[in-house]
């Protein structure tokens, strides 16, 4: 049985404390414009078969330590970095993020969020101090909730959905393509439907085959479209978005 979402509440006589799982130290590629360091934090509710850093998924507390670190990295500012991304896991996970980024900005970076939205009222309280979010989208409407494994989600992410298309700060959606959760069809509906609600940034992800989380992922897939049927789909799509890529 699935139990309830977990969220993890900080102690208020404590220092900051995230899990980080991994740093990579320098990425152009998750913030568009930017040099960014990209901070992997510990802890997924969701069960994606795809996902290829199941070894994220267990939450737990952060030690002591673990964010200080990352500060001071940030503070070198090494290879001229302008920018610090929070992925996961799922960086709304943790209630002492505000703080981690309230800090980051205090050294004068740019703030970016990877989430798939699943506590859109933790992003509320996010939105003031972030500069860029991308935003997973897993499938449309109830389709979400069996990608990820989780009954529910896609009414959160709906909301949070909701939040960025009202706000003012820029964003992208992007959904991982695995051909044992879509269809081609299924991801021109999702596409359509994420244009209609006025999203004007669009990705769209290969997943990578050799790790995923769920071993009947790493198997081929019958029936699976060629390549050329995507980027197909992609340049007939294209048109409806400011800015869609296919990556991977």
């Amino acid at each position: 049985m699935i139990g309830p979402l977990l969220r993890l509440e900080p102690d208020e006589a404590s220092d900051i404390r995230l899990p980080v799982a991994s740093l990579t130290a320098s990425s152009t590629a998750d913030f568009p414009g930017r040099r960014a360091a990209v901070i992997h934090l510990q802890g997924c509710p969701l069960q994606c078969g795809y996902c290829e850093v199941g070894e994220m998924a267990s939450a737990r507390r952060g030690e002591p330590g673990e964010w200080e670190a990352m500060r001071a990295f940030l503070k070198a500012r090494p290879d001229g970095l302008d920018a610090v991304v929070f992925s996961g896991g799922e960086p709304t996970l943790h209630a002492d993020l505000p703080r981690a980024l309230e800090q980051a900005r205090e050294m004068g970076l740019a703030v970016g969020l990877h989430t798939a939205g699943p506590y859109p009222e933790r992003l509320a309280t996010l939105l003031p101090q972030l500069d860029w979010v991308a935003l997973d989208v897993k499938g449309r409407g109830r389709e979400f909730d069996r990608v990820c494994g989780r009954p529910g989600i896609w009414q959160r992410h709906a909301r949070s959905l909701s939040l960025l298309l009202e706000g003012d700060i820029p964003f992208e959606c992007r959904t991982t393509v695995h051909w044992r959760d879509f269809a081609l069809d299924d991801l021109e509906r999702l596409a359509m439907t994420l244009a209609d609600c006025g999203v004007r940034r669009y990705a769209l992800q290969v997943a990578r085959m050799e790790r995923c989380r769920d071993p009947d992922y790493c198997l081929p897939v019958a029936g699976a479209p060629p390549r050329e049927a995507l980027e197909t789909l992609v340049r007939r799509l294209n048109r409806h978005f400011d800015h869609f890529e296919l990556r991977g």
